[in-house]
């Protein structure tokens, strides 16, 4: 989420005739991107000012997606026809979304970790390893909020860690109630 993303378009001739992006997103509506070489006419349908050509298509046909959101995800298919015969190149686009670590001490002086609004939903872990069973919340928008509670049993651990385990990366944070 938030960054760029370039979805090539590999072909084996420079010859292109027609060039096309066909996009369908899990939610929304479908757009295209079309070129024409004849006319070196380009023209799109229902796509958003985010997706555009990354170059002219008639030397790059890399398609750029500025400031990704969640709405992008979905299928992408490149088709080129050319003097040698069509070719086309299918992407399925999964957008990742970090979540916000926070840790805190509840008011009987446990550690709570909470991994807000990722997706996919986050793994929480303690160190010391203790075993702790996690809850989710779930936002309806494909991001889930994860909190986890370090109950220490009796002993009071100094410091505990909290380790978030993500696709989009991992980060800790500790804490002493």
């Amino acid at each position: 989420v938030g960054n760029s993303s370039e979805l090539t378009c590999n072909h084996k001739s420079q010859n292109i005739i027609v060039l096309t992006w066909k996009i369908s997103p899990k939610a929304g509506g479908h757009c295209s991107l079309g070129y024409r070489a004849d006319q070196n006419e380009t023209n799109r349908t229902n796509c958003s000012d985010s997706m555009n050509w990354k170059f002219r298509p008639d030397w790059d046909p890399t398609l750029e997606i500025q400031q990704v959101k969640i709405a992008h995800e979905g299928n992408y298919t490149c088709e080129v026809a050319g003097p040698e015969g069509n070719f086309h190149r299918e992407y399925h686009l999964t957008v990742l979304v970090p979540p916000t670590l926070t840790l805190y001490c509840d008011d009987q002086g446990n550690p709570v970790c909470k991994a807000a609004a990722g997706k996919p939903a986050a793994q929480i872990s303690w160190v010391p390893e203790r075993n702790s069973t996690p809850s989710e919340e779930d936002h309806g928008n494909g991001t889930v909020t994860v909190f986890s509670k370090f109950t220490a049993y009796n002993t009071k651990a100094p410091n505990s860690i909290c380790i978030v385990s993500h696709p989009a990366g991992n980060w800790s944070k500790s804490i002493a109630c």
